[in-house]
């Protein structure tokens, strides 16, 4: 459990954004940016940031949860949920320009709590305030990245040895699970990637009963939660001598994978990074086969800012955390995909995953 000194820190900073926002408070209902806030992991949560404190409204299942992990000024208890109790706080109070979190709230949610806080409370929608706060991490919050990152490579590399033909996609997805589960995660990040064959040209395949094959392409993606924070890492490796097309492929997307890292520093366009991995496979002429972004934030949750794609102006930041993916999917062939995380650092850039990323042939 953080100190309550950091979690304060926290919405000092946030306050400061509300102020230029023009509002008087935010009611904060997106959960990852609850825990960030206070450190409730509870299922069903608002926070109000006001200048006078935080009140964490919740229900009867999280009563004693809240007042154990919840760093609030003030813990609400109501039957009628988070967002009709936080209403009803408001509605005797002085009129207020409170700001809404309008990714994270529906027009039904909308209308709960504009009925049960009365005429007196005037929305103001506001977008990805403590979302920008999280993009920046604390060290203490890398080093628990890093902690996952150890945990996922050390089960990745134990089930390696279980890669063979005749294995099932599904058994070795959860054999990962069950073995990130056993050291200590408190769950996988996001639904483990497990593909072969023709199917790894899928970026986003789910595992099937489709049993592995000789002389094929498996491409593995997982990531671990340990203590709230999140990894993501992806290796291809090929059941038996890789053929030497396969070796250029994944040559070309190890060198994008570089070219990308390379260019991460503090003040760089987002969608610098994406460009030189694009950069390298053009002259590979294989561009044409990656079909999603270089990257992306990672922390709280698996998807954060940063996106390192195209047409992102915005510029990185020393305590960014991202991960480096590029790829090339051919369809009915297979695909290959290298990704690692990586923290911006004032002088550049450090490796939070630390793997080996050559093509493993088994």
């Amino acid at each position: 459990m953080r100190s309550s000194r950091a979690y304060r820190h926290r919405v000092r900073a946030l306050r400061r954004q509300l102020a230029a926002a023009g509002c008087d408070g935010l009611l904060v209902t997106h959960l990852p940016n609850v825990f960030y806030l206070c450190g409730f992991t509870g299922s069903a949560g608002a926070l109000l940031v006001r200048a006078g404190g935080c009140v964490l409204f919740t229900d009867g299942r999280y009563a004693v949860q809240a007042k154990q992990e919840g760093h609030a000024t003030r813990v609400v208890v109501s039957a009628a949920g988070p967002l009709k109790a936080a209403g009803e706080y408001l509605r005797p109070r002085e009129a207020a320009r409170l700001g809404i979190e309008q990714a994270h709230l529906t027009l039904a949610q909308i209308t709960v709590l504009k009925a049960s806080g009365g005429h007196k409370v005037r929305l103001r929608r506001t977008a990805g305030l403590v979302e920008a706060l999280r993009a920046v991490k604390q060290p203490e919050e890398v080093a628990l990245m890093r902690k996952a990152a150890r945990l996922a490579q050390g089960v990745l590399a134990e089930v390696l040895p279980l890669v063979r033909p005749g294995v099932r996609e599904i058994e070795l997805a959860a054999e990962l699970e069950y073995r990130m589960r056993l050291a200590g995660a408190s769950g996988p990040a996001f639904d483990t990637i497990v593909a072969s064959g023709p199917r790894t040209a899928l970026p986003h395949a789910r595992p099937t009963s489709r049993r592995l094959r000789q002389n094929e392409l498996v491409l593995f993606d997982l990531g671990a939660i340990l203590s709230n924070y999140c990894c993501d890492l992806t290796r291809t490796v090929f059941l038996g001598r890789a053929p030497k097309r396969v070796r250029a492929w994944h040559r070309a997307v190890w060198e994008a994978h570089e070219a990308a890292r390379q260019a991460v520093r503090p003040e760089a366009p987002w969608e610098d990074v994406d460009r030189a991995a694009r950069q390298v496979l053009e002259r590979h002429q294989l561009d044409q086969y990656f079909t999603h972004s270089t990257g992306h934030g990672l922390g709280i949750e698996v998807h954060e800012d940063p996106r390192l794609a195209r047409g992102q102006k915005k510029l990185l930041q020393a305590g960014n955390a991202i991960t480096i993916e590029p790829g090339v999917y051919l369809e009915g062939v297979g695909g290959i995909r290298i990704e690692d995380d990586i923290e911006v650092t004032a002088q550049g850039h450090r490796p939070i995953t630390r793997m080996d990323s050559e093509l493993i042939q088994l």
